[in-house]
């Protein structure tokens, strides 16, 4: 079983809270530190409100890089790409978000390496990677499907891979580039979001299960040794 501490919420809007005090305070003690932080946020509808909150807090971004979690194969200006909307509410606040993927089209799979290579020249390990679930149990783009192994099991120095899930999510149907689970399980907070009695069991049974789980979220967190804290929000 998977060592990790809940935090329950009532409302998304008393968890949206929560964790912007949490990334707040890891920003504060990287700053403090080593005089940067680097920290990895999802894109998506789900995490949308938590960032706008981010961008209202009294947090100081100078010295901040953020990368997303993972992003789709699109251009920028495309509504789907995750680095276009983290860049949208915390670049004016002075932080530096870098793409994982430098346009929508080529080879998913060279994107991964390329991304790879350039996420290399980073300070590792992360300071912070805040994680979501879905209801197929993938965590960042981390999918079922042919390139699950490539994800999860990849040479320990891999930071990025490209991926495309099988079956495709409807709402985004495209390649994508991924942080692999070497490089999420670096970091030295791992802090996961999720709403509803559906993805809570989807966590809870994660958890239990560890390593043998049969869910990508399950494989990820059974791989890290830093902790890890769950934010739950039953509405």
């Amino acid at each position: 079983m998977i060592e990790a501490e809940w935090l329950d919420h009532d409302t998304t809007a008393e968890m949206a809270d929560a964790v912007v005090g949490d990334v707040g305070f890891a920003i504060a003690a990287a700053l403090e530190t080593r005089g940067e932080a680097l920290i990895a946020l999802p894109g998506g509808k789900s995490p949308a409100p938590i960032l706008e909150r981010l961008a209202a807090a009294s947090i100081d971004w100078r010295g901040v890089t953020i990368i997303p979690t993972d992003d789709r194969m699109v251009a920028a200006d495309n509504p789907l790409s995750n680095v276009a909307m983290i860049a949208r509410h915390l670049e004016p606040k002075g932080a530096r978000v870098l793409p994982l993927t430098l346009d929508g089209e080529g080879d998913y799979r060279m994107a991964g390496k390329i991304a790879d290579a350039r996420l290399s020249g980073l300070n590792w390990p992360l300071d912070l990677v805040w994680l979501g679930v879905g209801i197929d149990g993938h965590t960042a783009s981390i999918f079922p499907g042919p390139d699950l192994k490539d994800a999860l099991d990849g040479p320990p120095a891999r930071k990025a891979v490209g991926v495309m899930p099988d079956p495709l999510p409807p709402e985004a149907p495209v390649a994508r580039v991924t942080l692999s689970r070497a490089g999420i399980v670096s970091s030295r907070i791992l802090l996961l979001t999720c709403s509803g009695a559906e993805k809570r069991a989807i966590v809870e049974r994660a958890l239990e299960d560890g390593p043998l789980s049969a869910t990508p979220i399950g494989r990820v967190l059974a791989a890290a040794e830093s902790p890890i804290y769950v934010h739950w929000s039953a509405t």
